[in-house]
């Protein structure tokens, strides 16, 4: 039995200009995540990530928490394998795990404002900014999944969806390719609304339960779907225990 485990991106950049970077809390998270499965000996035998900046750089960090650890382990000097190459690209980004527009469904759905620049000063002059940014960015959400004005977006969640179901199948190929064992565990950076669409599916429900689900996504958290032969099946959701080895203050959002 091979097992995938999705695990969203550390904390970004919610609410700066460029929201694709990791805080100095995300790449903290990232490299907990790692040393918490180097501690308990999860073995990892291949990384992905999506094209992301975010994704690539929690790759980086859970690395940089695991693998000394690994190597520790190894004290007889036995070589140990690296799950990831990060001086080939090509072998580890697989751009169908790249997160929706998030820029685009905001603004898109954005009615009552005529572009940015009025997005931007409703939330200066609120009470709480970040407050309003997160309410806003809500109500974006809600319009995005309703299906209701899919043409309107560069990416709709029919599509993202389906490219969803096709970043998993992409995983599924690739295990295939590299010739891993059945006992394998593939680790894959990737963000949201992308666990979200695929747990959703695995579950057998649609938009809105993606919606709610992708409310409640920890960052670094990670979801377990478990595959053998032609059946895929979730094992866990959001498990985000390493984040409490010191303190819940390391539990996030976004």
């Amino acid at each position: 039995m091979t097992t995938i485990l999705l695990a969203r991106h550390g904390q970004a950049s919610f609410g700066q200009e460029n929201y694709d970077q990791l805080s100095e809390l995300g790449e903290t998270q990232a490299k907990m995540l790692g040393q918490h499965y180097a501690n308990t000996q999860r073995r990892i035998d291949a990384i992905f990530t999506g094209n992301l900046i975010r994704q690539q750089d929690s790759a980086r960090h859970f690395w940089e928490g695991y693998q000394p650890f690994i190597h520790a382990n190894h004290g007889d000097g036995t070589p140990t394998m690296s799950a990831i190459d990060f001086n080939e690209p090509n072998s580890y980004i697989l751009p169908q795990f790249d997160e929706f527009n998030h820029k685009d469904v905001f603004v898109k759905s954005a009615g009552n404002f005529g572009n940015r620049a009025d997005i931007s000063a409703e939330i200066a002059k609120a009470e709480s900014p970040s407050t309003r940014l997160a309410e806003l960015f809500d109500q974006a959400m809600q319009r995005w999944h309703a299906g209701d004005n899919d043409e309107d977006y560069i990416e709709s969640w029919p599509q993202f969806n389906e490219r969803a179901y096709q970043a998993l199948e992409q995983v599924r190929t690739k295990i295939v390719n590299m010739s891993l064992d059945q006992d394998s565990t593939v680790l894959v950076f990737t963000s949201g609304g992308v666990i979200a669409a695929i747990t959703a599916q695995l579950l057998k429900q649609g938009r809105q339960t993606a919606y709610q689900l992708n409310k409640s996504l920890v960052n670094t958290g990670v979801t377990s779907i478990t595959l053998k032969n032609q059946s895929t099946r979730l094992l866990s959701l959001n498990e985000y225990s390493h984040l409490f080895s010191e303190g819940k203050r390391f539990v996030t959002w976004r």
